[in-house]
């Protein structure tokens, strides 16, 4: 009995340790993506950057490719009060704290399909909400950009046409689906946007 007892004892000891270890992952977790939520947009640099349109060859081709983890923008969508930084990046550390630039698609201002991820359970949650003609704004260093959005739809996991060139500027956001499943979700949400103005930030 008293070894019984020993056991018990020990065995409530681990599981209160992994408990407060997983308290404490939580809790930084949390801090962390509200640290980033909250990151004021930067000064303009003053480079101006080419407007999509202006000139044929304005899709970005030969910039170099950004470090993951790199401040893109701030987007929002005042309409389901989504407010979110965007980083560059789609891996699982980067959509850990903000929403994240899927690498190889344009940057705001490059000619094309702008496509952001993030994780439905936490920044993109109130994207399930978003209806068709709801106003998106992305904001970068130097560029207001408001888009429209012009459709909704599910997608397999393995459709990456969503994430096509397109021939005029759009934005697309992508998550997990659906919103309430516990666990890896099997599909895709996803949103498109057509670019409706640009307006230099002052």
């Amino acid at each position: 009995m008293t070894g019984s007892r020993v056991i018990l004892r020990w065995l409530e000891r681990a599981l209160f340790t992994v408990a407060g270890a997983l308290a404490l992952w939580c809790a930084v977790t949390i801090v962390e993506a509200r640290y980033f939520s909250s990151l004021p947009i930067p000064a303009s640099s003053g480079v101006r950057r080419t407007l999509p349109g202006e000139t044929p060859d304005d899709g970005g081709h030969g910039r170099a490719a950004l470090a993951p983890g790199t401040w893109i923008g701030r987007l929002e969508a005042p309409s389901v009060k989504l407010a979110a930084t965007v980083l560059e990046g789609s891996d699982d550390r980067t959509l850990d704290r903000a929403a994240g630039h899927i690498e190889e698609t344009p940057l705001p201002g490059d000619r094309g399909n702008v496509a952001i991820a993030a994780h439905r359970d936490t920044v993109f949650r109130p994207v399930r909400n978003l209806r068709v003609g709801d106003a998106v704004v992305l904001t970068t260093a130097d560029r207001i950009y408001r888009y429209r959005v012009k459709s909704l739809k599910v997608v397999q996991p393995d459709d990456i046409a969503v994430l096509d060139p397109s021939d005029h500027p759009t934005l697309t956001l992508v998550t997990c689906y659906p919103f309430t499943f516990i666990g890896a979700a099997p599909k895709r949400f996803v949103v498109s946007a057509d670019l409706v103005s640009v307006e230099p930030r002052s």
